[in-house]
Parts: structure tokens; C-alpha cells; sequence
């Protein structure tokens, strides 16, 4: 999977605070969706086939839920 990040478009998580805490990003490409911590760009984002993307969402939504 292609961990290049370069000129992707990188859209800020609805749910991400609005205190400037909890700032989840994502940025989808053809073969991958890639996440980053917006707070701390000095990380590597991850990246995921964007057929696991929605396991990946649910697991967490469910995983918070509790």
C-alpha cells in the first residue's frame, strides 16, 4: 500500500472537538484511507485498504460507545 501522503486532500473528523482536542483527519486515495493526528504532524499518518475502512469505523465507534 502506497504510505505516500503527498498532496492528498485531508478532511477534518466531524467529531473531532472543537477546543482543539481530538483532531482526527483523513484523507482517502484510490487504493488506501489514510489518518493522522492533525495536533502532531511530526507522525506518520496510517493507512488502511478502503475496504477495511468501514470495519475500522464501526470497531470504533463501538469501542467509545462503552
Amino acid at each position: 500500500m502506497n504510505s505516500d501522503t503527498t498532496g492528498l486532500a485531508w478532511f477534518k473528523s466531524s467529531y473531532s472537538g472543537t477546543q482543539g482536542d481530538d483532531c482526527v483527519e483523513i484523507a482517502i486515495a484510490e487504493q488506501a484511507v489514510h489518518v493522522r493526528d492533525s495536533k502532531d504532524l511530526s507522525r506518520t499518518p496510517f493507512a488502511m485498504s478502503r475496504q477495511g475502512w468501514a470495519p475500522f469505523v464501526k470497531f470504533v465507534a463501538e469501542d467509545s460507545a462503552a
